[in-house]
Formats: C-alpha cells, sequence, structure tokens
C-alpha cells in the first residue's frame, strides 16, 4: 500500500483534467492565435474582393496569390521547425513570426499598387510558416504530459474563435463604414500588435532539460530517422485523412448548390467554425482521460456521417446537419492530430516533428482539393463526397497500426 499513495494523487489528476490547470503560457498562446486570426481574416475576408473591385485585378491573379501564399507558409514550416530543434529555442522563432504578421498589416491600408498587396500577403505568409512548429512544439514543451491533449484543443478552439470572430467584425465595419476598405484594414493592425505583445511579455519558454540530446542537424535523413516509426505512422495516417477532408470551399459550394442564397452562404463557413470552436477544446481534454485514439474514431466516425449527409441528404436541412457533423469532426480531430505528433516525437526534434506534419499534410490538403475539384466537375457533389467517405474508410483501418505502435511507445 506505501508505494500506491504517491500514484494516487496523479492519477485523480489525470481524471480531472480541469482547464483551470492548463498553464498560463499556453492560455496565452491560445489568446496570442485568437487575436491574430481575428486580424487575420478581417483583412483576408475583404482582400479578394477588394483586389477585384478597387484596384481591378482578375480573378485568377487573386488564385496565384493565395496559392503562392499558403504554398510559402507550407514550406516555410519546415524550416522554422527544424532551426527551433538546433537553436534549443522555440519562442524567439514564434514572436518573430507573429511579428512579422503583425509589421505588415499596415501595408494593406497604405498598399499604392497590387505589387505592395502581393508582397504584404507574402510575408504575412511567411510570418505563418515562422511560427507555426515552434509555436507548436512550445505547446508541447509547456504543457503538463496528462494535460496534452487539453492544451492543443484549447488553443485550437480560441484560434478558431478568432477565425469566425474576424469576419463577422469585418461584415460589421464594412456597414458601419459605408465599405471604406481602408479604415477596416487599419483597425485589423490592432489585434495583430496585441498578438504580437501578448507573446512576447504574456509567455515564457520553459527551460531546456538537462541532458536532452543537442540536435546538430535537424532536416538529416539521421535525425529524420531518429522521430520514430511510430511519429511516420503518425504522419502516413494524417496524410490519408487529410485526403479525406478536402478544403472547406466545398461545403461552400454544395450549399450553393441546395439553393442557399449567394449572400448567404458565407454562413456556412461560421456554422462550421463555431462548432468546431465549442468541440476542439472538450475533445482534447477527454482524449488525456481515455484512448486518444477512440477520440480520432469518433472524430472519423463524423466525418464519414457528415460526408454521407451532404451527399444525399436534401434541401437546406440537409447542408447544415452536413455542416455541423463537419465542424464536430474538426474539433475531434485537428487538435488532437497535433497531440499526437507530440506524444510520439522525441522532445528535442518536435520542431522537426510538427514542421515536417504540416508540410506533408499541407501538400496532401493540396491534392485532395484538386481530387474535390475534379469529381465535383465529372461527377457532381455526390461524387466528390463519397470520394471523401471512401478516404474515410481507408483512413479508419490506417487507425489500427498506429494505435498498436502508440501503445507500444507507452509501455517502453
Amino acid at each position: 500500500m506505501q508505494n500506491q499513495a504517491p500514484e494516487q494523487p496523479e492519477a485523480s489528476t489525470k481524471r480531472k483534467a480541469l482547464w483551470k490547470e492548463i498553464p498560463t503560457g499556453i492560455w496565452a498562446l491560445g489568446f496570442v492565435s485568437l487575436l491574430m486570426d481575428v486580424s487575420s481574416e478581417m483583412i483576408h475576408a475583404l482582400l479578394p474582393v477588394y483586389l477585384v473591385t478597387v484596384l481591378g485585378t482578375s480573378t485568377l491573379t487573386v488564385g496565384i496569390i493565395e496559392g503562392i501564399a499558403e504554398a510559402t507558409a507550407s514550406i516555410t514550416k519546415v524550416f522554422s521547425g527544424a532551426l527551433s530543434d538546433w537553436l534549443g529555442k522555440r519562442k524567439f522563432l514564434a514572436a518573430f513570426g507573429y511579428g512579422l504578421a503583425a509589421f505588415t498589416k499596415p501595408i494593406f491600408p497604405l498598399a499604392p499598387s497590387v505589387a505592395w498587396l502581393v508582397t504584404a500577403r507574402f510575408v504575412d505568409r511567411i510570418g505563418k510558416g515562422i511560427r507555426g512548429a515552434p509555436r507548436d512544439a512550445l505547446i508541447a514543451d509547456i504543457s503538463p504530459e496528462h494535460l496534452r491533449g487539453a492544451s492543443f484543443g484549447l488553443r485550437q478552439s480560441l484560434d478558431t474563435v478568432g477565425a469566425f470572430i474576424g469576419p463577422f467584425l469585418a461584415i460589421g465595419l464594412m456597414w458601419l463604414t459605408a465599405d471604406h476598405f481602408t479604415t477596416v484594414f487599419w483597425i485589423a493592425v490592432i489585434p495583430a500588435f496585441l498578438s504580437f505583445a501578448l507573446i512576447v511579455f504574456a509567455v515564457q519558454e520553459p527551460e531546456r532539460p538537462e541532458g536532452l540530446r543537442k540536435v546538430r542537424m535537424p532536416l538529416h535523413p539521421s535525425e529524420l530517422v531518429r522521430l520514430g516509426a511510430t511519429y511516420w505512422w503518425v504522419v502516413a495516417f494524417a496524410t490519408v485523412f487529410t485526403l479525406a477532408r478536402f478544403s472547406e470551399a466545398f461545403l461552400i459550394l454544395r450549399a450553393q448548390s441546395s439553393g442557399v442564397p449567394v449572400a448567404l452562404v458565407p454562413i456556412v463557413l461560421v456554422i462550421m467554425n463555431v462548432v468546431y470552436a465549442l468541440s476542439a477544446y472538450p475533445a482534447g481534454a477527454l482524449s488525456d482521460r481515455v484512448d486518444r485514439i477512440t477520440i480520432l474514431t469518433i472524430g472519423l466516425g463524423l466525418l464519414l456521417a457528415a460526408d454521407m449527409v451532404l451527399a444525399f441528404a436534401p434541401g437546406l436541412g440537409g447542408i447544415a446537419l452536413g455542416v455541423v457533423l463537419w465542424g464536430a469532426h474538426m474539433g475531434f480531430t485537428q487538435g488532437l492530430l497535433s497531440t499526437l505528433v507530440a506524444d510520439s516525437a522525441p522532445p528535442e526534434l518536435r520542431g522537426t516533428a510538427f514542421g515536417m506534419f504540416n508540410l506533408v499534410t499541407g501538400l496532401a490538403l493540396l491534392v485532395a482539393s484538386v481530387i474535390a475539384g475534379a469529381l465535383w466537375d465529372k461527377v457532381g457533389p455526390q461524387g466528390t463526397f463519397l470520394a471523401g467517405a471512401a478516404f474515410t474508410v481507408l483512413t479508419l483501418i490506417g487507425l489500427l497500426p498506429v494505435r498498436g505502435r502508440l501503445r507500444a511507445k507507452e509501455s517502453v
């Protein structure tokens, strides 16, 4: 009995996993993400319209700008994550990424030409790429192991809150200012600099543990091998899963094809993000108390249900149900995938692990969206969502080896 007594408080803590126990640094990083998302989404919600209607650019130009920007962010994440492992420091790079994004925001209201806007958008996405992997690795470093799922879930929830507050603010401010783009862009600068100040002053990076191996060349094949088979199984699983969850743009197209008025189509993303934000933290916290793979299985079941509803359910009610299920699946999976990366990667290589994970899944999302678009053109909405359902079933099968690998790693 004497040997068992010290374990009881820890077991009790694991069962509770209360949000009050989450470290202050995690809350700060969550609000850093929220504020930056509010700023970015206020601008990005209006930027395509501004480029076309005010500056007279073509829609092709808008598409090229967005494609280059997102590709740049994905590639940058790999190198910033590896650099954070090499330096042994993560906060500096994360803060630099947020700072870069903040200091580009005033360019949007000041830009005299399309070239300036393209440059600002490009640099903004570089900032996103720089901060992503080091920030996620920092969350893994700060969060206690028994609260890791809750920590990633909380940050994801707060980030998603910013994703729907931003467009709402943009719509309201455009109405109040009589469609004065420049004024709205200037107001968007404020939350960006608040975000930067918050990470600089409110987030403390923990000391590097003594004896932790120094990483010399993070992207060298010998270091990538050190990430371990379990990590690469998680990446392979996430890649197939990403093929199942193509861009949310197809939710908008599905709503429009069902007769939703064009002016109301954006509400689809608002509904999805509200459900996403409300479910991400509870799902993450629950994963700390039960098997993480069980929660992922629930998330995949929700995606399968969403695909089937969106493929076959008639009317606006069917679309609404499909969008709600889609948002719930995001909440049950996205933060949890980050948690699995943190669980499976060696602590000294977490930045590299998150960078590689983001690059591979980002490319998979591009492929998934191309496949979805081709099927939509050839077969129609049913073909797109049924293909998503098929990939979801493949992902569920892929969970079996991942579960075995994670259990084997836990028992070591």
